[in-house]
């Protein structure tokens, strides 16, 4: 695992050996800016998603928030902005423990940029594997951490603040899912090229299915 302040840019030569060796280049955005403009319709469904799960263990509203009719307050303190880098964090590092073998991967990059944290992986990784790298972090922070806050009676108003950023901010990752589900068959590797994500059937898998494997 690697560590950079740049997402990797993708190498035309690789681009060139996938596809003549018969991978599929996903349809996605193409760069950070473009990826975060189209998922700007998730970010409303998942934070209304995060949302929906506070609210059937705790109150949500605007006043809570410091918005009302007439005004808004909001203060920014020290530990809310320590937990928004803490958040930043544990975001990527819920994307890096269900890379295969991450520590020691060589083709694994990690990073800061001004657009957020990122994770690329050019390891080849299973279709279900990579569903499970990209939506972790929104499943883990948005949707169960706070039925478990809840429960341990932890959930506050910050709490439920970075909570509902982190949602807004796996909207990228929501919009990869998507496109993964309806472009990418089952049965699937998955690799990646930089930000260009690409794959291949599972031939095996075909023969399998045929009757004509072993």
């Amino acid at each position: 695992m690697k560590f950079q302040s740049k997402v990797p840019k993708g190498d035309d030569h690789v681009h060139n050996e996938l596809v003549t060796s018969g991978w599929t280049p996903l349809k996605e955005p193409r760069n950070p800016t473009q990826a975060i403009l189209f998922s700007i319709p998730m970010m409303i469904m998942t934070a209304l998603l995060s949302a929906l799960v506070i609210m059937t263990v705790s109150s949500l509203s605007l006043r809570e928030f410091g918005i009302t009719a007439s005004s808004i307050t909001f203060t920014l303190h020290t530990g809310f902005l320590i937990g928004i880098v803490l958040l930043l964090i544990i975001h990527e590092l819920f994307h890096l423990v269900f890379i295969p073998n991450v520590m020691k991967s060589d083709k694994t990059v990690v990073g800061v940029t001004a657009f957020g944290g990122f994770v690329v992986s050019e390891e080849r990784i299973s279709k279900g594997r990579y569903i499970l790298i990209t939506v972790a972090p929104f499943i883990l922070l948005s949707i169960l951490l706070p039925l478990v806050l809840s429960g341990f009676g932890l959930l506050t108003t910050t709490m439920k603040v970075l909570i509902l950023l982190n949602a807004a901010a796996s909207s990228v990752d929501l919009l990869s899912f998507i496109l993964l589900v309806k472009q990418v068959p089952n049965q699937s590797t998955i690799v990646n090229n930089g930000m260009r994500t690409y794959w291949l059937k599972n031939v095996r898998s075909e023969i399998e299915k045929s009757g004509e494997g072993f």
